[in-house]
């Protein structure tokens, strides 16, 4: 058997704990050594703070949201994901770039904002859609639930149910464009 390359590899959907399943299937699936790990969101602890600020605080918009997020992910990229790449170590990243992109475009930002703010993100090896209805998206613990939460109490125009409708949408498109079929969970 040949050693496979190290490969970073995206998990993307609307719903944390299915991203989460998703993950840890692609994990098992790429590496039996266990050599390899997941790179979850909020691994900086940026929104773990955010969650508990006081309500003197304020709410977040969107844009801030995204902004934190990508500054998350390359806290990702600099602490957990480069480093096992260089050391011959595959990552599975949960969620990656499209999340964020389609948790944006859902709730109004442009494309080329959202381009511009993820393009320091390498790419990825492999991605991996989680396809997971309106219906059951929401429970959960990922980025999708905190951001629709927070958002949700600024008027956005649309319900959480339509806003992850959107999401699915972009997220499909996307999965289309990039020839990977969805992964039903």
């Amino acid at each position: 058997m040949t050693a496979r390359k190290p490969a970073l590899i995206a998990v993307d959907g609307v719903a944390g704990s299915a991203i989460t399943a998703a993950a840890r299937r692609a994990l098992t699936s790429i590496d039996r050594a266990n050599r390899s790990g997941i790179s979850r969101w909020d691994a900086s602890g940026v929104f773990e703070e955010l969650a508990v600020a006081d309500a003197a605080a304020g709410q977040p918009s969107v844009r801030t949201l995204l902004l934190l997020y990508a500054a998350d992910l390359a806290f990702r990229l600099r602490w957990e994901i480069r480093p096992a790449l260089a050391e011959g170590r595959s990552v599975v990243a949960a969620p990656y770039v499209d999340t964020a992109v389609a948790f944006g475009r859902a709730a109004g930002i442009g494309s080329e904002w959202l381009a511009n703010l993820f393009q320091f993100a390498p790419r990825p090896t492999e991605r991996r859609f989680v396809d997971r209805t309106a219906a059951r998206a929401g429970r959960g613990n990922g980025f999708v639930e905190f951001g629709f939460a927070q958002v949700t109490k600024v008027a956005l125009g649309a319900t959480r149910a339509q806003l992850v409708d959107r999401m699915a949408t972009h997220l499909r498109a996307n999965a289309r464009r990039h020839g990977v079929p969805a992964m039903k969970v």
